[in-house]
């Protein structure tokens, strides 16, 4: 099936072909057609599936037809939970509505209010929101959803896991209960069927691929750490590491990602943080700069982990273990993108250990096990984590994120041993004086292949 054969309005198929896509991803395939019958719909499929022109392309043939209702509310409503998911699918609407007459306006936290009351305040066909956001305007009066005839619940999993599930909730119930409803997600489970119960009409139900990550386009390697010492110099390492063209790391905290990111700076390196904390402006011109080749590490928080799409990511760094296994594959996802091929690092301490089986569990595969030369973790992992109390949520240990470029660079596992004052007996292999990035199968002891 090609896009041309979804009798898509001549407008969009112009759009589509100066894209350069000709066949549709295997959820466009089944999506499409069905959200163009008017019937509700749950669709699940993995991240970089194509799930937005899923969405998109339907909604942009729905505004080829004259609108019925009086107003000048949206057609058509799309919620999104991060601020840079909202962009995205608001470019994606944009560049496959470009011979199309389009008013689309974002509206998002963080923003000013001014020229969001403004675009409110004319016609409106499309618009692109965060639910506490628009839940804002609704309550004050100054959006009216009267007209609208799709509602699209984009990336539905993490809105619940923003605690966004009772804005979601007003915000549909303000909606006209004769509209079509469009909910897509990563994951299914009992929260959002309890969801799609409360908000949809006898869905039809569209399920692609499975939880595992294509593992033709990215490589997946698990770094042990002893503590947080050892993380800081493997991530150190792979800074230096030439063959990390452009990365994002993943931290826990809002203020880990501040941290290590400033610290890499102090270092020499082209870093950012990227969080929730930071204004929508800040955040676009950190991603801009990204994009254009500014930036080469980027150190962020799960906000980044859907949405954020950089082309040319070389390499994923979990420098903290995402607490929800989906999450994972999310993150990683921001590499090995449109035929391009990537690498995702994670490291994993023994109190992550639990979440690195939730993980295994979740894709369906062990993550192999690598070592840098000179790095080699003193202490193994073990089968199950200690119960401890935690001093702040995930993370080291709770500890604070602090690097030193004091710290030795062949760390050999022991904060209180140095090696660079190391005993004869406590020496191991001396790292390497280039950047380049050897990594062991820690299972076979055989050489698994050199990033260069």
């Amino acid at each position: 099936m090609s896009f041309v054969n979804m009798q898509l309005a001549p407008s969009i198929l112009k759009a589509i072909a100066e894209c350069g896509y000709t066949t549709p991803t295997p959820i466009q395939k089944q999506a499409i057609p069905m959200a163009m019958t008017g019937r509700d719909l749950i669709a699940s499929a993995q991240t970089g599936t194509g799930k937005t022109a899923a969405f998109i392309l339907p909604a942009l043939h729905l505004l080829n037809t004259q609108s019925t209702a009086n107003g000048k509310g949206p057609r058509i409503l799309v919620l999104t939970p991060t601020r840079e998911l909202a962009d995205q699918v608001t470019q994606a609407a944009r560049k496959y509505g470009k011979h199309q007459r389009l008013r689309s306006t974002t509206i998002l936290g963080g923003m000013p209010y001014r020229e969001q009351l403004k675009a409110l305040s004319q016609p409106i066909d499309l618009v692109v929101a965060t639910p506490g956001r628009l839940n804002d305007h609704l309550e004050r009066g100054r959006i009216n959803l009267s007209r609208l005839e799709l509602l699209v619940l984009d990336e539905a999993d993490r809105m619940l896991d923003m605690g966004f599930i009772e804005d979601v909730e007003k915000i549909a119930a303000r909606a006209p209960s004769d509209r079509q409803t469009l909910l897509f997600s990563a994951t299914l489970d009992a929260r959002i069927e309890k969801l799609a119960r409360g908000i949809l009409n006898d869905p039809e139900m569209v399920l692609i691929a499975g939880k595992e990550v294509n593992s033709d386009s990215i490589e997946q390697r698990l770094l042990v750490a002893d503590n947080l010492v050892h993380k800081n110099s493997m991530l150190q390492h792979l800074a230096d590491d030439k063959s990390v063209t452009k990365a994002i790391v993943f931290s826990a905290t809002k203020r880990d990602a501040d941290g290590i990111a400033g610290e890499l700076r102090s270092l020499g390196h082209a870093a950012a943080a990227l969080h929730g904390d930071m204004n929508q402006s800040a955040r676009n011109r950190t991603i801009a700069d990204m994009r254009k080749g500014k930036i080469k590490l980027l150190v962020a928080t799960d906000v980044a982990a859907r949405g954020l799409d950089v082309s040319g990511i070389s390499h994923v760094i979990n420098f903290d273990m995402p607490r929800f296994a989906e999450d994972y594959v999310h993150r990683i996802g921001r590499t090995g993108r449109a035929g391009s091929s990537g690498i995702a690092i994670s490291f994993v301490s023994n109190s992550e250990i639990d979440c690195l089986k939730r993980i295994e569990s979740y894709i369906g595969r062990s993550i192999p096990h690598h070592i840098i030369p000179g790095l080699e973790p003193v202490q193994p992992l073990r089968k199950t984590a200690e119960k401890r109390k935690m001093r702040g949520q995930g993370g080291s240990e709770g500890k604070a994120r602090r690097f030193s470029s004091s710290q030795p660079k062949n760390y050999r596992g022991d904060s209180n041993r140095k090696t660079g004052n190391a005993s004869a007996g406590e020496k191991g292999p001396a790292r390497r004086k280039d950047p380049i990035v050897e990594y062991r199968s820690s299972g076979s002891g055989q050489a698994s292949g050199r990033a260069r």
